[in-house]
């Protein structure tokens, strides 16, 4: 089985996320949730995204590679929306990584690296109207078209945080497919 290092988003390690986490943990595999927010947990999206913007978006991705400088090297790294930005970031550049989980977001290559690294698969999840996602959906088909094991999957609605069942974006039908398809992808790491 895989072992995982999954970011939470702007909102904090939601209770959404944790639940994520023991989803994956059911399935047989190992999920670490590093705190980018020492514990901090916003009401909103908007309250979050200040704290980002106060902190700092490089320092917060600079605190995820951090975290997982303790944990083994052959790990899958995914994350939720702002926690894509640490979770990518490790995917392309350090050594051993198993795969990557991009979920409500994802980041032109170019930001940390020349390329996609050959032998490390990536699923890209996001709301089709989402208009946060929509900002980066450009990155996720230039992603998947340069990449073989790449892919993206799209869901019908809008709403950002879909996965995440403690907030009230959450999308009960389009989170059950994300799931099932993450364990999928999992189980062959």
């Amino acid at each position: 089985m895989a072992e995982v290092v999954l970011f939470h988003h702007a909102q904090g390690l939601t209770s959404g996320v944790t639940a994520f986490a023991d989803e994956l943990r059911a399935a047989g595999h190992t999920v670490h949730t590093p705190d980018l927010f020492d514990g901090l947990v916003f009401g909103s999206l908007e309250e979050g995204i200040a704290h980002v913007e106060q902190v700092g978006f490089g320092e917060i991705t600079e605190r995820g590679v951090r975290a997982a400088e303790a944990l083994p090297r052959d790990a899958v790294y995914a994350g939720f929306s702002l926690g894509v930005l640490p979770a990518q970031k490790l995917a392309q550049t350090r050594a051993g990584a198993r795969g990557a989980l991009l979920f409500h977001a994802c980041i032109p290559v170019s930001e940390f690296g020349a390329a996609w690294p050959d032998g490390v698969p990536v699923q890209v999840h996001g709301k089709e109207a989402d208009p946060l996602f929509a900002e980066d959906v450009d990155a996720a088909r230039a992603l998947v078209s340069g990449c073989a094991a790449a892919e993206m999957f799209l869901y019908p609605g809008d709403q950002h945080l879909f996965a995440d069942s403690s907030l009230p974006s959450h999308d009960p039908d389009a989170a059950k497919l994300l799931t099932r398809r993450t364990i999928e992808f999992l189980s062959s790491r």
